[in-house]
Order: C-alpha cells, then sequence, then structure tokens
C-alpha cells in the first residue's frame, strides 16, 4: 500500500482514526456531517510535462518570430518561410483541403491543453477519509494506489475457503472481483467473498467507498 500526501494551507490535519467530540474541551462538531463537509478532492496532476513542452515550443516561436522582425528592422530581407507563409495565408481559399487540416489540427492541440488544464488526472490515486476537528496548521492528504489496494483485496480473497485464484480490478467507483473455485459450492464461496471483501473495503479508508462486484466460476476443464 503506498500514500501520496501534500499539504495545502487552511485545511484541518489528518489523523489515522476519526476524530471524537470533547464538549468539555469546546472543541467543534465532528460528526458525520462535518465529516462528510471536509471529504476529501481528487489529486490533481503537475502536468509537468505538457507544461514544459508548451513553454519551449512557445519560446522557440516567438524567439524566432523576433529574430526575423529585428532582422527585417535593421535592413535584412526577411526569412523566405515567413514571407512564404503570408503569401500562402493571403491567397488560399477559406475552404481549402490544407487550411481545414490546419485549423483542425489547431483545434484538436487546444482541446488537448483544456482538458488537461481542467482535469485532475492522477486516477491511480484514490483519496482517503479526511477526518476534521483536530489542531494543526496544514492538510496532510493521503491517497491509495490503485494497484496496492487491488492486491490487498486479491490477497483478503484467496484467503477464502474453495477459491483457487482471484483477479480484483480497482477502480475509482467500482471494484470488480473474479474468482476461480476449484470445490465448495459457487453460492457459498460467493457469498464468504462477498463478506471478507466487503470488511477489506471498509479497512482500506478510502473517501468514497467503490461498488464492490463479485464474480465466481469453476475452472475450464481440460
Amino acid at each position: 500500500m503506498s500514500a501520496h500526501t501534500g499539504r495545502r494551507p487552511g485545511d484541518g490535519d489528518l489523523p489515522s482514526e476519526p476524530a471524537k467530540t470533547d464538549s468539555s474541551a469546546g472543541h467543534p462538531d465532528t460528526g458525520p456531517t462535518s465529516a462528510a463537509r471536509a471529504s476529501p478532492r481528487r489529486f490533481w496532476s503537475a502536468r509537468r510535462v505538457p507544461a514544459v513542452i508548451v513553454a519551449l515550443l512557445s519560446l522557440a516561436a516567438v524567439g524566432l518570430l523576433l529574430y526575423d522582425v529585428v532582422s527585417v528592422r535593421a535592413g535584412r530581407p526577411g526569412m523566405g518561410w515567413r514571407r512564404r507563409l503570408a503569401d500562402e495565408l493571403a491567397t488560399r481559399p477559406l475552404d481549402d483541403v490544407w487550411m481545414i487540416v490546419g485549423a483542425a489540427v489547431a483545434m484538436a492541440l487546444g482541446l488537448c491543453l483544456v482538458v488537461l488544464a481542467v482535469t485532475p488526472g492522477l486516477r491511480r490515486l484514490l483519496p482517503m477519509r479526511q477526518p476534521t476537528g483536530t489542531g494543526g496548521t496544514g492538510e496532510v492528504r493521503a491517497g491509495l494506489d490503485r494497484r496496492a489496494a487491488a492486491l490487498i483485496l486479491r490477497d483478503r480473497a484467496v484467503r477464502v475457503s474453495g477459491v483457487e485464484s482471484a483477479r480484483v480490478d480497482v477502480g475509482r467507483r467500482k471494484i470488480k472481483a473474479r474468482a476461480q473455485v476449484h470445490f465448495r459450492d459457487l453460492d457459498e464461496v460467493r457469498a464468504d467473498l462477498d463478506s471478507a471483501l466487503g470488511e477489506a473495503v471498509a479497512t482500506l479508508g478510502l473517501a468514497r467507498r467503490p461498488m464492490l462486484t463479485v464474480h465466481v466460476r469453476r475452472p475450464k476443464k481440460g
């Protein structure tokens, strides 16, 4: 199991257990309603690689254009590519194939940048519960890696009597468990898996408990 931590000013600390209300100490209410309000948000990716690529391309384009403008101001002829580009843009009609292709590519790149800017990313990290009511000056946010959660649940599944092998896929909203049963009744094994995995999911401490689905089957003969 892995954890992802970060600090943001203005939020409470994260204890490992939910805080209890102490009326004699004058602490604010930390009941279920308060804990629900403090439900942590998803982790946001820094997007360093796209930001660096866009910055370098922009710097190269602006630098090249500035160099050409300075050269023209100094009495030298402009670069051939810029004169040709200006002529093409001035003479080609808007319904030209290359104009449409260029506009479509530019629009696609712009949409990609917008999607990267407005989506959190880091889908592999599942936010964990964030209890409130403790002292502190910063926020400690915890996240559980989806692959680590899948390993924990798979290990718990293979301990169920009758399960020969198991596979668990952990998503942000759903957990799918598939198991091969080599003895015992399938319905009994499914019930035991539902109970065991339900308890295991509860111990993960996730902020939003995913829906659990269990499928069992006999191994193929042959």
